[in-house]
């Protein structure tokens, strides 16, 4: 895609979509690689980073987030800033203080686009970029993968630079790539990874070699239905249909408890989320808390009563809980789920004191495990789901070699949304 293309696919469509905050024309980038969107947390040189707040994050960042321009470097061009939950705290997609992108598989219901990375999902699933950048602190970037029907990729933490991302909660941040395809979204993780700073330390991801990885032979566990909770009947089917799929792979998947079931992730991860969050936000949300979205708001003041000695308690049941879980994982070369328990609701039926979407993604943050969320089918109502799969410590290389091997045989190549709906003419 050129430049000049998906400026003109977003004058005909994003009027409605409403992926984008801003559009930069010119794109940002002199090279002649794919054309990325930018979640507006990532800071931009000269261009206000706005958080999706009615106040700004940064009115004048002096930099380019480091992810941002090691893609600017390698010669990808950035065509806008996309939507994002405020302070990227929320799975459903939704935003009452600045407004909330369309899922574009319904151009008649205005569906949850899922988040936080809500923008960049939709722009992905539009044809409107190639790519996008997104942070994934629960599932931000997996979750609105699943439902908007595109490819989620987060990696472990130390593998990309969070410089130039504003944080939620510094101890699971990540960030991740959203495509339509693996290997796009393994490139551009391939791009952005890599040594940068004390806090990003590991050696730079091979796209290449992993997408060429053979997976014949591989042992995967994948979580029986009965072990994932509440999970919809149409879910529960593709999920099934999926695990037939990739065992035409040659790989073997057999059906396993883990030692802790994936929402027991859930609580301590959004602990975490909450005391993290309130510590970093507090001065913003006594400031502006009126103008700010008040489910975001009331979700940063449960951090407000966790003492530091709860938090420093937290972090360590958090370092045992992963050491017993890594444990377990080693005897695998990855674990098979649902990515989330539902497809994309309408947004007038969003219950924002739930959060099933992030119910079965937080435990990769918890647990600090690579992750990649890939399409698997439509529901009988046209809506997308995905097959979350999660990888050994420090091994992205397998997840995306199992996520291209699945893609090749999951029936889904190819397939888009019909956004003929969202048309401007």
């Amino acid at each position: 895609m050129s430049p000049d293309e998906a400026l003109a696919r977003i004058s005909q469509y994003d009027g409605r979509l409403k992926a984008f905050v801003r559009v930069f024309e010119p794109a940002l980038g002199a090279g002649d690689g794919p054309v990325f969107a930018i979640k507006d947390l990532f800071d931009v040189a000269g261009i206000p980073t706005g958080g999706g707040a009615r106040v700004a994050l940064a009115e004048h960042p002096g930099a380019n987030a480091v992810a941002v321009q090691k893609l600017l470097d390698a010669g990808w061009r950035a065509i806008g800033k996309t939507h994002t939950v405020e302070l990227a705290y929320g799975g459903w997609g939704t935003n009452r203080a600045v407004g909330a992108p369309w899922n574009p598989w319904d151009a008649k219901v205005h569906r949850a686009p899922g988040g936080s990375s809500s923008g960049s999902a939709v722009a992905v699933a539009a044809g409107l970029v190639d790519a996008a950048l997104g942070s994934d602190t629960g599932g931000s970037v997996r979750i609105p993968a699943a439902t908007c029907g595109v490819v989620g990729l987060k990696p472990g933490r130390g593998l990309v630079s969070l410089v130039g991302v504003h944080p939620l909660a510094p101890s699971l941040d990540t960030v991740g790539a959203l495509a339509k395809d693996v290997a796009t979204a393994a490139r551009m993780l391939g791009v952005i990874s890599g040594p940068d700073d004390a806090e990003t330390t590991r050696r730079s991801f091979n796209a290449e070699a992993a997408l060429a990885m053979e997976v014949d032979g591989r042992r995967l566990a994948a979580i029986p239905l009965e072990h994932l909770g509440e999970i919809d009947a149409d879910v529960a089917r593709l999920y099934l249909a999926a695990l037939d799929r990739l065992r035409k792979t040659g790989v073997t998947v057999q059906m396993v408890r883990p030692p802790k079931a994936l929402d027991e992730s859930v609580a301590p991860n959004g602990l975490l989320m909450a005391a993290e969050g309130w510590r970093i936000w507090r001065e913003r949300i006594e400031a502006h808390g009126k103008i700010m979205d008040p489910w975001i708001v009331r979700r940063f003041e449960v951090g407000r009563d966790v003492s530091d000695e709860r938090l420093e308690h937290a972090h360590a049941q958090r370092a045992n809980d992963q050491t017993q879980f890594h444990s377990w994982l080693s005897a695998y070369d990855g674990l098979l789920n649902p990515t989330c328990p539902i497809a994309a609701p309408a947004i007038d039926d969003v219950d924002e004191t739930t959060a099933p979407l992030s119910r079965l993604t937080r435990a990769a943050n918890y647990l600090d495990l690579p992750a990649i969320s890939v399409p698997c089918g439509l529901t009988p109502s046209g809506m997308p789901v995905g097959l979350q799969i999660m990888g050994r410590p420090r091994d992205e290389a397998t997840v995306v070699a199992l996520g291209s091997a699945f893609e090749a045989v999951s029936g889904w190549n190819g397939r888009t949304a019909d956004i003929s709906g969202f048309s401007s003419d």
